[in-house]
């Protein structure tokens, strides 16, 4: 995943200890669908997650779901 255009999280805190990038525009394993991977930023060299969009927008309207039951402020 060396071209892949990684990001900083910006649910990441800014002291750079707890730190996941994430990339958007990854094929997927057809070559044609998109999927999200994401890897810990202190290794970049190692494994990577990938989920599918659907997956990914599931899990992110998840924590806003949970952070809003919670009463967390939401970055």
């Amino acid at each position: 995943m060396t071209t892949t255009a990684w990001r900083k999280s910006s649910y990441s805190l800014n002291d750079n200890a707890n730190c996941v990038e994430v990339a958007d525009n990854t094929p997927g394993a057809s070559g044609t669908a998109r999927t999200v991977a994401v890897r810990d930023s202190k290794v970049t060299e190692g494994p990577a997650l990938t989920f599918s969009r659907g997956a990914w927008a599931n899990f992110v309207g998840g924590g806003a779901f949970l952070a809003a039951e919670l009463s967390l402020p939401i970055k």
